[in-house]
């Protein structure tokens, strides 16, 4: 697993985050964000799915794929989490069964987590990058401090094919 802070460079940061945080961005409404009924209604915008279905947001990503390396993207989705109460846990998961790697970037920072099964926590950070085999199961958290949370998920190989 890699933590990489200050991932990219503050104007390519900037970039992408006026253009998600644009009023005419596109977010759509989802009832749950791992299972159904479990509570965490969320916001989402897919820049890419399994099927190849590609958002006309997706060069906006486009300074970030660069730098992981990407080869193949399989899928590129963000979720925008509103501020709750409490901190609760949502269940762990992988993205796919494809054997790839998972790339989490946190938009903004705040005290909503990324949780592994063996134990780590990944603090949310502005700018932050954490990237582990798609294997690996994970979860996020609700937060509590800030109007909201913007996470992007993006699923890919990369050149090393590793």
């Amino acid at each position: 697993m890699k933590i990489i802070d200050n991932f990219l460079n503050n104007l390519e940061f900037q970039k992408i985050k006026q253009s998600i945080l644009n009023p005419y961005f596109d977010w759509y409404y989802q009832s749950s964000k791992v299972s159904d009924n479990d509570g965490g209604q969320q916001f989402t915008h897919i820049f890419l799915n399994e099927d190849g279905k590609m958002s006309k947001y997706f060069n906006v990503l486009k300074p970030i794929f660069f730098k992981l390396k990407a080869k193949d993207i399989i899928r590129a989705k963000i979720n925008l989490t509103h501020k709750k109460e409490t901190i609760k846990q949502f269940e762990y998961h992988i993205d796919t069964p494809k054997k790839c790697k998972t790339a989490i970037f946190y938009l903004n920072t705040n005290n909503g987590k990324t949780l592994f099964k063996n134990n780590k926590q990944i603090d949310s950070i502005q700018n932050r990058m954490v990237i582990f085999p798609s294997n690996l199961n994970h979860t996020g958290t609700t937060h509590t401090d800030k109007n909201f949370r913007i996470v992007l998920n993006i699923n890919y190989t990369d050149v090393d094919n590793s």
